[in-house]
């Protein structure tokens, strides 16, 4: 073979060192990947173990070389399968497993701008408006089914934050959203709308129904009391977004601001015309 260039000889002699001292030959989720995706690991990434995990998500997620790029930035290796959840209990194997793996903590909205007094409805509005980089965190296999998506049990209307349906893991996913600190109360009401879900949409062909609580703080020791007897498969996760500090939003213009000022330039605009 002919045509390779100096630095493409060394990247190749560079990756044979990486993974021989494991392995006889290249790791087969490394072999399926394009040149670039191999490069980028052998430059951004330092063990063999997290290489073969970032490849392994690449093959199966279908990840471009950007986005590879992006998931070892914001460091998916440390977060991938951490959301502190009860699904050893509540779920067989390899089901367990195979939820656990799919989610994270913390998961990294880096899209997200929250003020410090930011409500759920805001955080809910943000998600949404980039459901596409949302889904990406998210991780393959999550199609998204409605917002504040209702639901009516007893005679009471009840709204969802965010339903999900995991087409791998072949259930839904309801996902709650919380502007603070995690509570222990907050399972409580995930509970019921598990059930709510089980009941009303799940299917003969579907998994149980899962919950995840994502909240801006939580306390390892406090999710770990509220879940020990709860019967239905659900996890608790940290986000993280651009925080606005209280400094600088004093500093910007009131929605109030904006308006009088869009209709000051409408005005001014009206007079130049006539």
């Amino acid at each position: 073979m002919k045509g390779f260039s100096r630095s493409s000889l060394f990247a190749m002699r560079q990756m044979v060192a990486f993974f021989s001292p494991q392995f006889e030959f290249v790791p087969q989720p490394v072999g399926q990947m394009p040149w670039g995706h191999v490069r980028t690991l052998l430059t951004k990434v330092k063990t063999v173990d997290t290489a073969l995990l970032y490849a392994q998500n690449c093959i199966e997620n279908g990840w471009s070389r950007s986005v590879l790029e992006w998931q070892i930035e914001q460091r998916f290796h440390e977060r991938a399968g951490k959301a502190i959840g009860n699904f050893t209990k509540t779920l067989p194997a390899p089901q367990s497993e195979l939820v656990q793996q799919s989610l994270k903590d913390p998961y990294v909205f880096d899209f997200l701008t929250l003020t410090p007094q930011a409500v759920e409805r805001d955080i809910e509005n943000q998600l949404v408006a980039q459901i596409t980089r949302f889904l990406l965190e998210l991780g393959k296999g999550f199609a998204f089914l409605g917002r504040q998506y209702p639901l009516a049990a007893n005679g009471k209307d009840y709204f969802l934050d965010l339903l999900f349906y995991h087409t791998r893991l072949k259930c839904y996913v309801v996902i709650e959203l919380k502007a603070g600190e995690f509570k222990p109360e907050y399972i409580g009401k995930l509970n019921f709308y598990l059930s709510a879900v089980d009941d009303q949409l799940r299917t003969p062909d579907d998994q149980p129904t899962i919950g995840l609580i994502l909240c801006k703080d939580k306390d390892k020791l406090d999710v770990e009391y509220a879940l020990r007897d709860i019967n239905k498969p659900m996890g608790v996760s940290s986000f993280i977004g651009k925080d606005i500090p209280l400094s600088v939003q004093s500093q910007l213009p009131s929605v109030e601001e904006i308006e009088v000022e869009l209709a000051a330039q409408v005005r001014h605009d009206s007079g130049a015309a006539e």
